[in-house]
C-alpha cells in the first residue's frame, strides 16, 4: 500500500543527489555471491556491437584464440565477449601455465554489420603484464601456495567471501587471479623472464627464478590486492577481521615477495562496473601497503 502523500511523490519524481545514488545502487548492486559478471557494461559500450558480437561468437574465438598463439605463443579459452564502441572486449583465461586472465579487443564495423577478424589487438603492456605476473606465480608457487592456504583457512573460519570464480572469468583480466586476490606487476624487472618465456615457451621454472634473481626486483614492483566481501547481507565491513588479515599478512612468512594491500567490502558489488569498493570499504593501500621482502 502507497502511504506517500502527493507532496512527498512530488519529491521522488525530482530525486536528490543521494536518491538518485541509492536507485543506481538498488538497480545495479547485488549480494556478491549472486555475481557471475552478468550486466557488466564498458563506458560507451553500444548494444549494436554486442549483438554483432554474439552472432559472430564463433568466428571472433577463433581469431582471439589465434592472436594469442601468434604473439604470445599461449593457448586461451573464451569466456565472454562485451561490446564496445567500435567493437567488442573478449575475456580470455590461459590453458595451463603460466596461468593468468586478460583480453583483448577485436574490431567491429556496424555499417557493414561484420566482425574485422584480423583486427584483433590488446591495450599496451595489458596482456605483457599478465603473462609476467603468472610468471612470477610459476617462479614462486610454494610461497603463493602458503597464501592461498592462509586465506582458505581466513574463509573458513570467518564470515568473508571472495568473487564467485565464473566472474573473474568473465569479466576478471587482471593477469594471475583468483577468487581473493590478484597480482599486477610494476617496472621492467620482469621483462627479461618474460622474453625468455616467449622465446621458449617449456622453460623450466628454474631457469626463470635464476633470471629473475639477476634482476634484483624489489618488493613493491609486485602488487599483491587481497580483496574479500562480508558473507552476509546489510552488514559493514568487520574491523576485526580486517585488522586481523592486515595483523597476519605482516606477521606471516613464506609467503610471496611483493607490497600488499588488504581490501574488505560490505557485501555488494557494482554488477556493471564489477567494483566493490564503497565509501564504508576498509582497505590498507599506499602508503600503508604491507610489504613482504
Amino acid at each position: 500500500m502507497d502511504n506517500l502523500t502527493s507532496k512527498e511523490k512530488v519529491e521522488v519524481k525530482e530525486p536528490s543527489t543521494e536518491n538518485k545514488k541509492n536507485a543506481y545502487e538498488t538497480e545495479n548492486f547485488v549480494r556478491i555471491q549472486d555475481y557471475t559478471g552478468e550486466g557488466y557494461k564498458l563506458r560507451e559500450s553500444r548494444p549494436e556491437t554486442g549483438k554483432l558480437a554474439e552472432e559472430h561468437r564463433g568466428e571472433i574465438e577463433e581469431a582471439v584464440q589465434e592472436f594469442f598463439l601468434s604473439n604470445y605463443k599461449t593457448e586461451v579459452i573464451v569466456h565472454n565477449i562485451v561490446g564496445a564502441v567500435d567493437g567488442a572486449t573478449v575475456f580470455v583465461e590461459s590453458v595451463g601455465e603460466p596461468h593468468f586472465y586478460t583480453y583483448a579487443i577485436i574490431s567491429i564495423d556496424v555499417d557493414s554489420g561484420t566482425v574485422e577478424t584480423d583486427e584483433v589487438w590488446s591495450e599496451e603492456g595489458q596482456v605483457e603484464n599478465a603473462i609476467q605476473g603468472a610468471l612470477y606465480a610459476m617462479i614462486y608457487e610454494h610461497e603463493f601456495a602458503t597464501l592461498d592456504k592462509y586465506l582458505e583457512s581466513i574463509l573458513q573460519n570467518h564470515p568473508v567471501v571472495g568473487v564467485p570464480v565464473e566472474a573473474v572469468e568473465k569479466v576478471g583480466g587482471s593477469g594471475f587471479s583468483s577468487s581473493v586476490y590478484r597480482t599486477s606487476k610494476l617496472g621492467n624487472e620482469f621483462q627479461g623472464i618474460y622474453d625468455m618465456y616467449l622465446e621458449n615457451p617449456e622453460i623450466s621454472k628454474e631457469e626463470l627464478k635464476k633470471n629473475l634473481s639477476k634482476a634484483d626486483f624489489k618488493p613493491n614492483q609486485m602488487l599483491i590486492l587481497i580483496e574479500l566481501y562480508m558473507k552476509e547481507s546489510d552488514t559493514e565491513p568487520d574491523h576485526a577481521v580486517f585488522d586481523k588479515i592486515v595483523s597476519d599478512i605482516k606477521e606471516m612468512e613464506g609467503i610471496p615477495r611483493g607490497a600488499y594491500t588488504i581490501i574488505l567490502n560490505d557485501n555488494l558489488i557494482d554488477k556493471r562496473r564489477g567494483i566493490g569498493t564503497k565509501d564504508n570499504t576498509l582497505e590498507s593501500m599506499n602508503p600503508n601497503e604491507i610489504i613482504k621482502e
